[in-house]
């Protein structure tokens, strides 16, 4: 540090702050003075000064919400104070029996009225004024450690500038959520890049947090609004309002929307506005989050086991509109199942106009009597996806007509099937043009062979112009071919073709699971691969043989065999074979010295976490599992163990502790 020149120090410290004020005018107080490139040129510079001089890097730089290094995997960590879920209520009766219960045990209280957005609650800790760590809820004891996605987050303060000497150490607690245009940012590039869409903001943002590469995080931007301060009472502070307050002064997101009331009127006023109004908000919200005001009394309520007696959610109804159902289209999935799909004159429903709807399936229509023509009650379910949920009969004219399931497959013309206690309807031609845009998507989406570029318009162009039959002719391609095609280009096409074949030393694990075996997700494939060394094998085993494999059920194992047994299947191993595609395990098991054990973990270890420690089960020949049954040979209990003790001990399992799951395993 001594060697570091003082002007160089200065700058830096010059910059951090610099960067930190425009964060807060862009992120938080929505008034940038400056241009993007203006602030992506200020983070240039200090990114590049901390990697000159890494002794200057400080936890709280800017350069921190960038993005780290990936992680291995999530620590659990036990919350300090439970983070409790609410009782829910959906009407006004019920807000007002909530009232009676308060005035029975105390008077002379207030409200806060706070928007819940729909979302995902967190915890974050200050220690020395610096943010130390962020919990998820997790089941409300423990939850995971995702620090380092949450410090991507611009708008949340990793330092606190607080010159109160008690005010370093602390606990808050907020809500992570993605805007309404973020979320359809994202959506479009997943649907580029082949990727499965979320249903909705709060599944992205679920899904982001559990992200381990915290760079893929900050693409992402999360958004965060803190709602509570833990223990407030301690610093001097008496009501929730106040306690509101002082975290805004202090740099935090806060909602401008919380108010006081002094009444049950006042909430359910507050509820009634916002239940009308929540449409023009920039993110999704489900609801108000009803608090009594003041601390003391909050102590006098206290809690169940389960939620604070003091507080309340009361939950929006889902907003719907009524339409006419113009005609219904069929769609195909890469698995070859007709999903039909309302098309409806528009309608403006929760701040969009809706022009579709999902049916779901056959059954569904019949049940609800949903005709051709009808005028049908349309639902935003989750708030974002929209749904038919009813007809209004009394509007029928006779003219109204049933629909019925195709028997031909509208994208190939052949023949379409439903088996026996099943839902669906499905196009059996494997060759089927949806099925095969559809197959495609997936074998090149992240979770299996992760070809990035091989989005839905090239895919689309690759199988109309028919220079792909299936995904062997993928590792066949060349740039000449793909820069013809409509808006690539020949770098383009050159770097597609490099995605090409990296992705063929992909692990055979992603590579199963990017065949699109029925019934087979990416856990299934993980245990398929532990079972088969190489592809070849796993497609010569027996329907008996994949029986007996821990977590692979008579359905299950009559889909691999019948994948592997047709023609098509063994054609494309043959075509992956030539291209020089990985069809052998990467991972070997060290020894096979638990022959096939199957071991189940509860509570916190000392010396693995539970991750690594099924990571060594497996090496060494073993089965892990996340749920109690019979199968199980050895139940590992470590500290603070949860509900699977008591199941696996009503179920006569052999139950060990640490130190004999290390005997075991010989460490």
């Amino acid at each position: 540090m001594a060697d570091i020149p003082e002007k160089i120090k200065l700058k830096v410290d010059k910059l951090r702050k610099e960067i930190e004020y425009h964060n807060q005018k862009y992120y938080v107080d929505a008034e940038p003075e400056i241009s993007d490139y203006d602030y992506d040129m200020l983070m240039k510079e200090l990114i590049e000064l901390e990697e000159k001089y890494p002794e200057l890097k400080t936890p709280d730089s800017p350069t921190q919400r960038v993005g780290g290094e990936p992680l291995k995997e999530f620590k659990t960590v036990t919350h300090s104070v439970p983070m409790l879920s609410l009782d829910n209520t959906y009407s006004e009766e019920d807000l007002l029996e909530f009232d009676k219960r308060v005035r029975k045990v105390t008077d002379k209280y207030t409200y806060t009225v706070e928007l819940k957005i729909d979302g995902v609650a967190i915890a974050l800790k200050y220690k020395n004024s610096l943010l130390d760590i962020a919990i998820t809820r997790g089941d409300g004891e423990r939850g995971d450690d995702v620090t380092a996605n949450i410090k991507t987050i611009r708008q949340l303060p990793l330092r606190i500038d607080n010159n109160d000497m008690f005010f370093k150490n602390f606990e808050v607690r907020g809500e992570v959520f993605l805007s309404k245009k973020q979320f359809e940012i994202i959506n479009e590039e997943r649907e580029k890049e082949g990727e499965p869409l979320f249903a909705n903001p709060r599944n992205a943002t679920a899904g982001s947090l559990k992200l381990l590469d915290p760079k893929l995080v900050a693409k992402r931007k999360l958004n965060i609004l803190v709602y509570y301060l833990i223990n407030a009472k301690n610093y001097g502070i008496n009501t929730q309002f106040e306690a509101l307050e002082k975290l805004k002064n202090m740099g935090f997101p806060v909602s401008e929307y919380n108010k006081k009331v002094d009444s049950i009127k006042g909430v359910i006023d507050y509820c009634n506005f916002w239940e009308k109004k929540r449409a023009e908000l920039p993110y999704v919200v489900d609801g108000v989050v009803i608090k009594v005001n003041e601390f003391s009394k909050q102590e006098i309520l206290g809690s169940t086991g389960k939620s604070p007696r003091w507080a309340i959610a009361y939950k929006f109804k889902a907003e719907r509109a009524k339409t006419r159902l113009k005609s219904i289209t069929v769609q195909v999935g890469r698995t070859g199942i007709l999903t039909p799909v309302a098309e409806l004159e528009p309608v403006h429903l929760s701040g969009t106009i809706v022009k579709r709807a999902t049916l779901h399936n056959e059954d569904e229509i019949e049940k609800k009597d949903i005709r051709i023509g009808d005028i049908v009650l349309v639902e935003k379910a989750g708030e974002i996806i929209p749904e038919v949920v009813g007809v209004d009969i009394k509007a029928r004219t006779g003219a109204e007509r049933k629909f019925k399931m195709p028997k031909i497959c509208p994208v190939c013309g052949s023949e379409t099937v439903k088996y026996e206690g099943e839902v669906a309807t499905r196009c059996i031609n494997i060759k089927c043009r949806a099925q095969l845009e559809g197959a495609l998507i997936h074998f090149a989406s992240r979770d299996a062979m992760d070809i990035k570029g091989l989005g839905k318009a090239i895919i689309k162009q690759l199988v109309d112009k028919k220079l792909v039959s299936d995904y062997g002719d993928l590792f066949f391609l060349d740039s000449v071919t793909l820069a013809e095609l409509e808006r690539m280009g020949q770098k383009s096409a050159e770097n597609l073709i490099k995605e090409i074949e990296e992705s063929k030393n992909k692990d055979l694990e992603s590579l199963v699971y990017g065949m699109g075996i029925r019934n087979v997700g990416k856990h299934t494939a993980e245990i398929l691969v532990e079972n088969f060394s190489s592809l070849d094998k796993l497609a010569d085993a027996k329907v008996e043989e994949l029986n007996e494999i821990y977590e692979i059920g008579p359905v299950v194992a009559q889909s691999i065999y019948d994948f592997f047994k047709r023609k098509e299947t063994r054609e494309v191993i043959k075509k992956f074979e030539k291209a020089g595609v990985n069809l052998k395990r990467k991972k070997k098991v060290l020894k096979n010295i638990l022959g096939g054990k199957v071991f189940i973990f509860t509570g916190e270890m000392e010396k693995y976490s539970r991750s690594e420690a099924g990571n060594i089960v497996k090496s060494l020949g073993g089965r892990v599992t996340s749920s109690i049954s019979k199968n199980i040979d050895y139940v590992v209990v470590g500290k603070d163990a949860g509900s699977k003790l008591e199941k696996a001990k009503k179920l006569g399992l052999k139950i060990i502790d640490e130190n004999e799951f290390l005997k075991i395993i010989g460490s």
